[in-house]
């Protein structure tokens, strides 16, 4: 067949700063799925596009050509509004967990598509299967009888949703062009509004142990994903959140569901709930349940017989133990003071290497691996005291782990105990 444009002309119209057309980009990833663009020159467009950038109408149709490339899902016949959560990851955020059934119990849908962790991030998909007989791979039938019976899932995705997509980002992640916000910000907005929900909230983390450490980008980040959706119909808001200390007080596998369960126990940490509540908040405004008390189904159990009835539907046990770890060691406090600040980064890299994330993909994950912080931010400790317990079934894991987790912790001896501050820093609507 005879080719509408050459990938060298759009390379080039790139690369001198160029707007590539509707019809340009549309081709460009067709043709990238048929194969007809090789991937050396796509890699060469992503690092064009990484210095040059795309104004809202490139990433818009960007965006939709990569939604194109695949199939779309529709939630029309389910006879319950759509609501949605996305977040850009972090060191101990397991929020997904307790806020989809959370959400759930006051009658709106949760089609939580979700991932696998790399790196220091964790992956929600990886925490749930800590849960004995959990499965996170579910037929379209499945999917659809447990959201019309249950009113959550988090399932993994199906390979059809943005196939184009999928194929990029594995090129994307050997070619150094991963952090571009157009780039970034397509890549989730095709997925989830492939995924067609009516509404979607964005969670968009910064500080040392999010993806977008520095909050301008972040900013930007949010801005363009809002945009995205707000343009393509469906509801979008995104709440900005600080990830320079981690989430909560655990960052693992069986760990973080354990914390998880806390929550939706009408405890668990401050921070965790207080995200949870929010971003819940913003799922039922969007759903048109605005006027509930979202505090009150985490007190009186609804959040948790619908989280006991989702994991159910998907072949976990609910009332099996979690798996403990066989080995621990400590990390201690190296002077009087008050914790000032905990890098979420070198925690987060620590649960790695102790084995509760991974360095390729498909490899796998120890469930009992991972940090507990006995101590966190704001609070007062003395030398020696334990302020976070790291464990493994591997204890040679350890040595490397310690190297990770040297110098997380802040102590300054004449700062004053305060309060845990807010994770929420904006909203962008």
């Amino acid at each position: 067949m005879t080719e509408q444009f050459d990938a060298v002309d759009i390379i080039r119209a790139k690369r001198f700063g160029g707007t590539l057309t509707p019809e340009q980009i549309a081709w460009t990833i067709d043709a990238y799925a048929r194969g007809h663009m090789a991937d050396s020159q796509m890699a060469s467009l992503a690092m064009a596009i990484c210095l040059q950038g795309m104004d809202r109408a490139e990433i818009a149709h960007w965006t939709r050509a990569m939604i194109d490339s695949g199939e779309t899902m529709s939630f029309e016949g389910l006879g319950a509004p759509t609501t949605d959560k996305h977040s850009t990851g972090g060191v101990g955020d397991k929020i997904t967990l307790p806020l989809a059934p959370l959400v759930a119990s006051f009658g709106a849908a949760v089609p939580q598509l979700s991932g696998r962790g790399l790196g220091h991030t964790g992956g929600t998909l990886d925490k749930l299967e800590s849960i004995p007989g959990w499965r996170a791979d579910l037929t379209n039938e499945e999917f659809f009888a447990q959201l019309r019976e249950v009113g959550a899932v988090i399932c993994a995705a199906g390979s059809g949703l943005a196939p184009a997509d999928k194929r990029l980002y594995a090129l994307r992640d050997v070619t150094g062009t991963v952090d571009s916000i157009p780039l970034i910000a397509s890549s989730i907005m095709s997925k989830k509004i492939a995924e067609g929900t009516a509404a979607l909230t964005l969670d968009v983390k910064t500080g040392a142990g999010a993806f977008m450490r520095d909050e301008a980008d972040a900013r930007e980040l949010a801005r363009t994903m809002v945009d995205l959706g707000t343009d393509a119909g469906v509801r979008t808001v995104a709440l900005l959140t600080d990830m320079s200390a981690p989430l909560g007080l655990t960052a693992g596998n069986a760990i973080e569901v354990e914390e998880s369960l806390e929550v939706l126990q009408g405890g668990g940490p401050a921070d965790v709930v207080e995200l949870t509540v929010a971003l819940a908040r913003e799922m039922l405004a969007a759903a048109g349940k605005s006027d509930v008390d979202v505090e009150a189904a985490l007190q009186d159990g609804r959040a948790m017989d619908t989280w006991r009835a989702m994991i159910t539907a998907q072949g976990g046990d609910v009332d099996a133990p979690l798996p403990q770890a066989a080995e621990f060691t400590d990390v201690v406090a190296e002077a009087d003071g008050v914790i000032t600040d905990i890098d979420s980064l070198k925690v987060g890299v620590a649960a790695w290497r102790l084995g509760a994330g991974r360095s390729t993909p498909g490899a796998p994950v120890q469930h009992e691996a991972g940090v507990r912080l006995m101590r966190t931010l704001g609070q007062r400790v003395t030398k020696g005291e334990v302020i976070a317990r790291m464990q493994t079934n591997m204890p040679e894991k350890f040595s490397r782990a310690e190297e990770a987790i040297a110098g997380a912790f802040m102590i300054d001896a004449g700062a004053e105990e305060f309060p845990l501050p807010s994770r929420i820093l904006d909203r962008i609507a």
